[in-house]
């Protein structure tokens, strides 16, 4: 029982990365989206709509639509998802009020500083909250709730059609078609910052080596590199000859060397190099836990 007390609590850590993408997110809202009329989708982006429609204040809007989304998807979430989303609801809507002054402030009047400035900032918060699991509710809920009596949509899909819809929504309530193209960008960069916020920023190479001078390749590597290499046994499908294919992560800087180094010993040695993210482990960061 204790440790499922200890599983619902939240770190310090977690909480103000929480308050400070919230913050962001407000910022990126009220000083550059909301004056534009740019509603880069979900329910920040449908408060926008409704404000230029309406004029009521971003935070009722986030705080009325959230709170019986959030009582319909209570049952679906788990104990530490409900309070994560919770909280993220609360924080969101409060830093909304805070900064709702900064609609007033002049930025800029070119608006592709705006969509960038605003989609950055947005992008970074949004990224740091999903890099602790967290939630400011909107669209999500909507989605599993949808998910659950549309079995066959996928939430990723059904993400997509709801920030479409609130994109369309944008430029017929401004009149302009140009709102909805601006909106449609800003969420592409959103995504883009978010993604990147939460991959990491220390992308390495993976290399998949087939050479029948694996032994010396993998020789070299260690002693060069100071890198260390693993050998999956393959088999290749024409000859059927046993073959090993080595598997080394090195860093960006170090792709170069690996490939001359490979060239030296084996010029027809075959390659496969893919992008990675993150490398975490001996000789690379950490493991910890975010």
């Amino acid at each position: 029982m204790e440790k499922e007390k200890e599983s619902l609590r939240l770190g310090f850590s977690d909480v103000f990365i929480l308050i400070i993408g919230c913050i962001m997110m407000a910022i990126s809202l009220n000083l550059f989206f909301n004056p534009y009329g740019i509603a880069s989708g979900g329910i920040t982006g449908l408060a926008v709509v409704l404000n230029m429609l309406f004029g009521i204040p971003l935070w009722i809007v986030n705080l009325v639509l959230n709170v019986p989304l959030f009582i319909a998807a209570y049952k679906i979430l788990s104990k530490r998802d409900c309070i994560k989303t919770v909280l993220g609801i609360i924080l969101l809507t409060v830093a909304l009020k805070v900064t709702e002054s900064m609609s007033s402030i002049f930025i800029t009047e070119d608006i592709y500083l705006i969509i960038i400035l605003g989609s950055i900032l947005m992008g970074i918060g949004q990224g740091l909250i999903l890099r602790i699991s967290g939630s400011t509710g909107g669209t999500d809920l909507m989605a599993l709730l949808i998910n659950k009596v549309f079995p066959t949509l996928s939430i990723p899909i059904l993400l997509g059609i709801i920030d479409c819809a609130v994109i369309v929504m944008s430029g017929f309530a401004t009149g302009q078609i140009e709102i909805a193209l601006y909106s449609s960008v800003s969420l592409y960069i959103i995504i883009k910052v978010s993604d990147l916020m939460i991959e990491g920023f220390n992308y390495s190479k993976s290399f998949m080596i087939i050479s029948d001078h694996s032994k010396e390749i993998t020789d070299k590597i260690m002693e060069e590199l100071d890198r260390g290499a693993t050998f999956l046994k393959g088999e290749g499908a024409y000859t059927g000859a046993d073959k090993n294919v080595i598997l080394v992560v090195v860093e960006k800087k170090e792709v170069v060397a690996l490939k001359r180094l490979v060239r030296e010993v084996d010029p027809k040695a075959f390659i496969i190099i893919t992008d990675i993210h993150e490398a975490l482990g001996n000789g690379f960061k950490p493991v910890t836990a975010e």
